[in-house]
């Protein structure tokens, strides 16, 4: 039966540590010396030295080091294909050749200052360890290659790690050494300050899948106190916001396609209509798109995935971003409005496609134009580049604005930001009259995803734009009206959850009007202790609320079940036409319905994909 010891200490005031040592006589045997002056902790066997410093540490001997995988990371393609590897091992003197194949040699001495670490690795915690076993060879190259066939799956694949469960951690990885007399060393470094800066996020982010303005000034207060680089904060935030279980279990979806299609060499009408829908569901549901670009980056770069000819909308981006450079040729080749239109129309073309060729040669065209430059080019070359930029940014901003507006809830807009998108919209008319309706609203009013309050929104934004244009009306005005419809989506959420949540559990019945008025007067007494609403409920709202609770009851219990028997397309689709129900809303009671009853998803997806 083996024993451990542990020793716990810190290394200046960010980095804590935790020595393990196990073995089945780990208490008779020396295994650290601390040298006072230099404030160094030494832990070692025969032929095997860690030293923890105040600046970070130094190794020699056999082992590695190991963490947790931080979403979006680079990952070697060996890792990303197998979702079940969630560590990183490292093994000292590894390297991988041409092949990808991992060489071992016997220079493992080394060194790492913690900021590499905390940076290389997991932004919180990392392990290192090495092992003493007479079982071992000699020779430290071939140690390590023994080591890796005994310990690498378990240490790749534990949920310990990451859990930071030690005691999990070496009841798993010491039996597998099968040496009685072997010693198992391990150091936990952990990264206080990074810790903490988590742990708060995690707890902000958790509560309900938003950052407000004053949570936000409590992180960066705390970023700027343990003086965490933006970097590290990114990193931790978007780590903890995929491991949120709303989150995670469409990301892991939208992650799983793409593996297949990696697999197939090419991605499929019916993946790439999944994915869609799941990036669509992703803005509805408040996960960041930063989550699903990461991936796309991960598991498409490097990677020809259904390679087919050149789209037009990228042989029209590289003729007019070339025409830029023909300057030198003394050929005058200006970006006309036209030209700036047909760029717009591709970027957004390249978006809705998931196609990083449009950004990709945007950044080779701005590597070009500052190597020209630099080279002794007229600066005026910047110049076209420069207006090429401003209007792709312009497009951005207004492009997420309103895609915000239309498909997110609780979405804080302010008078400046209105202001601007006025400005952005003049811009926009000025390339054609006309333009900017094209671009951002006419396909999103063809969206069936479009909610009633998106919809309501989006409308009232293209109006209040217009007013303002005219002098008709102001911007406060514009802003005022949009906070209304917010406040009215926002009690019209509360309602449904909590009156749906009453006929569940208390009213078998509520189709009299004093059932309902009981209902109303018990639900409006709850919202106002939980402070969701500060008035009395409007009595539309309510009554749109019943309605709604009582088609959904009509659609599950009467229409769905047919619908899936019979896969009756034309029975859902006349629903979601004629119900007044979003979409959205209606697709995640078919999810539910599915899941409940244990159904096939594929059929679900089978019977949506008719109506696309």
């Amino acid at each position: 039966m083996h024993k451990d010891i542990r020793l716990h200490g810190q290394a200046g005031d960010q980095i804590e540590y935790y020595v393990m040592v196990v073995g089945t006589d780990a208490y008779q045997r020396y295994f650290f010396n601390i040298v006072q002056d230099e404030d160094h902790l030494r832990i070692f066997s025969p032929g095997n030295e860690l030293i923890i410093s105040p600046d970070g540490i130094s190794y020699q001997g056999n082992g590695g080091y190991f963490c947790e995988y931080m979403f979006g990371v680079d990952q070697p393609s060996s890792d990303l294909v197998k979702p079940e590897i969630i560590n990183r091992l490292v093994m000292y003197g590894a390297r991988s050749d041409d092949s990808g194949a991992v060489r071992f040699s016997d220079r493992t001495n080394g060194e790492e200052s913690y900021e590499n670490i905390f940076f290389e690795g997991n932004a919180v915690c990392n392990y290192f360890f090495f092992v003493d076993s007479g079982k071992l060879s000699r020779k430290l190259k071939v140690q390590q290659e023994e080591l890796v066939k005994r310990l690498g799956k378990v240490i790749k694949r534990s949920g310990a790690v990451g859990e930071e469960r030690d005691d999990q951690l070496i009841s798993e990885v010491f039996p597998l050494l099968e040496d009685e007399t072997a010693q198992l060393f391990m150091v936990k470094l952990i990264n206080r300050h990074h810790r903490h800066y988590r742990e708060l996020f995690k707890q902000l982010y958790f509560r309900n899948k938003k950052i407000s303005d004053e949570d936000f000034s409590q992180l960066v207060s705390l970023a700027t106190a343990c003086q965490i680089d933006r970097y590290q904060q990114e990193r931790m935030r978007i780590d903890v916001m995929y491991r949120h279980p709303a989150n995670k279990r469409i990301v892991d979806e939208y992650r799983n396609i793409l593996l297949a299609c990696n697999a197939r060499g090419e991605i499929s009408p019916l993946d790439n209509a999944r994915l869609t829908r799941l990036k669509t569901l992703s803005v509805r549901n408040k996960i960041p798109g930063a989550l699903f670009y990461t991936l796309d980056e991960m598991l498409k770069k490097g990677r020809n995935l259904a390679h087919r000819q050149e789209r037009d909308y990228i042989a029209a981006t590289r003729e007019i971003l070339e025409g830029i450079f023909l300057k030198e040729h003394e050929i005058e080749s200006l970006i006309d409005r036209n030209d700036m239109l047909t760029l717009i129309r591709a970027k957004k073309k390249a978006m809705e496609n998931r196609d990083h060729t449009f950004d990709q040669i945007m950044l080779d065209a701005s590597k070009v134009c500052d190597e020209k430059i630099r080279d002794g080019a007229d600066p005026s070359l910047l110049d076209g580049f420069s207006y090429v930029i401003t209007y792709l940014d312009r497009f951005d901003s207004v492009a997420n604005l309103i895609s915000q507006l239309a498909f997110m809830e609780n979405v804080k807009v302010s008078e400046d930001m209105l202001q601007g998108l006025l400005e952005h919209k003049a811009a926009f008319d000025n390339l054609r009259p006309g333009c900017f309706e094209e671009l951002f609203i006419r396909e999103l009013f063809a969206n069936a995803y479009l909610g009633r309050f998106g919809r309501r929104k989006v409308s009232t934004l293209l109006k209040g734009l217009a007013d303002a244009e005219s002098r008709g009306a102001t911007i406060e005005e514009l802003y005022r009206s949009l906070q209304e419809i917010d406040n009215e989506e926002r009690i019209s959420i509360a309602l449904l959850e909590h009156v749906r949540d009453r006929i569940r559990n208390f009213y078998s019945k509520f189709s009299t009007r004093a059932d309902q008025e009981a209902l109303k007067r018990e639900v409006g007494e709850e919202l106002k202790a939980k402070k969701s609403v500060t008035g009395e409920i409007p009595d539309h709202l309510f009554n749109e609320i019943i309605f709604t609770i009582k088609k959904e009851a009509m659609y599950l219990h009467s229409l769905l079940p047919s619908i899936v028997a019979e896969r009756n397309v034309g029975l859902r689709e006349d629903f979601l036409e004629n119900s007044g129900l979003d979409r959205f809303y209606v697709e995640e009671l078919e999810r539910e319905y599915y899941e409940k009853n244990g159904l096939d998803m594929d059929e679900l997806y089978q019977i949506r994909k008719g109506l696309n």
